[in-house]
């Protein structure tokens, strides 16, 4: 006799078994941090009477109405408007802007509850991770995009000439409005800071980095501004062999010399595009971001010893750190 009991259920291994649970999982869990993050996400505009405005995303770190978005969204204004994710309007203080993260900090009158999302250390990340990009992309609110990370430790040139360090590179949509919203991990805490995409490529866009934004958020804090030294180079993190880490009693990453700028403190002691950097006064540096916070105010003007790794060997140069000038805002554009 036919037994219907079993009629409805597709055999064990047949492909619909097979696909159905790794679809599920994955829109569970980017469905999960849209649900999450998504009310801390905000319109942010500017506007300057014979300027350009700035259009885009920022994002709620504190309920009591901190809010991170981009530099080049806020386009030099001390005030902005917010535009909350569950309805409403509000204007915004902008308390720093630093355009050589791409970063700002502003304060507002938030709804009591506001939701805030949490920071996480970047340095969890590694290439392939799903990562989540939450935004209001061409001014279509609350957008939910996902990918994966490419790479990590990029350098990048932005438009107006600008090179931010420590940068994610995803293959997450994103597009003009995307600017200074969260880029998330699966588990919900923000990595990133949407920050730019590249007119004409396909699939590659970047975020600054939550570690960048982290030291960024004190010195706002702190100083109302970010003051800085730096050495004139474009960094990278890269990995190091295990052998050549134990060779030159190394850690597992460094940062790599990209570019040397012309003049700089960097080419005046002798370092070279290729040069690997592994210390900075004998403290280890195991990326882009800890070179970032260890080039504090303290160290302007002051001897560095910069230890790298260059041929093979580990050598030391004696660098005078300069202050990095902070740029004028651009009046940037939307995105």
């Amino acid at each position: 006799m036919f037994d219907e009991t079993h009629s409805s259920a597709p055999p064990e291994g047949a492909p619909e078994a097979r696909d159905e649970a790794p679809l599920d999982a994955y829109s569970r869990v980017v469905s999960a941090v849209a649900d999450q993050v998504g009310p801390a996400v905000v319109r942010v505009e500017s506007r300057r009477p014979g300027r350009r405005g700035g259009l885009g995303s920022g994002v709620v770190i504190a309920g009591d109405g901190l809010v991170l978005t981009n530099s080049h969204v806020v386009a030099g204004a001390r005030r902005v408007r917010l535009g909350m994710a569950e309805g409403g309007d509000t204007d915004a203080e902008v308390l720093g802007d630093d355009p050589a993260t791409d970063l700002a900090l502003l304060r507002a009158e938030l709804p009591r509850r506001a939701v805030a999302a949490v920071l996480e250390d970047s340095k969890v990340l590694k290439r392939g991770h799903l990562v989540v990009g939450i935004g209001n992309p061409l001014g279509f609110e609350s957008t939910v995009t996902a990918g994966i990370v490419s790479a990590l430790g990029r350098s990048l040139r932005s438009q107006s000439g600008r090179l931010i360090d420590d940068v994610i590179q995803t293959d997450a949509a994103l597009n003009p409005g995307n600017s200074g919203g969260p880029l998330v991990a699966a588990s919900g805490r923000v990595v990133g800071i949407n920050t730019a995409m590249i007119a004409g490529a396909q699939g590659l866009a970047f975020a600054v980095s939550s570690n960048t934004a982290r030291f960024v958020i004190g010195e706002f804090i702190a100083h109302g501004r970010v003051r800085r030294a730096h050495l004139g180079i474009a960094a990278q993190t890269v990995p190091l062999a295990r052998r050549i880490a134990l060779a030159t009693q190394s850690g597992t990453h460094g940062v790599r010399v990209g570019e040397v700028m012309a003049g700089g403190p960097a080419e005046l002691a002798g370092l070279r595009v290729g040069d690997i950097i592994v210390a900075l006064d004998g403290i280890m540096v195991a990326g882009a971001d800890d070179l970032l916070r260890l080039l504090n105010a303290d160290r302007i003007g002051h001897a560095v010893q910069v230890s790298l790794l260059r041929d093979g060997r580990r050598v030391t140069r004696t660098v005078t750190a300069q202050e990095r000038v902070q740029p004028a805002s651009a009046s940037g554009s939307p995105g």
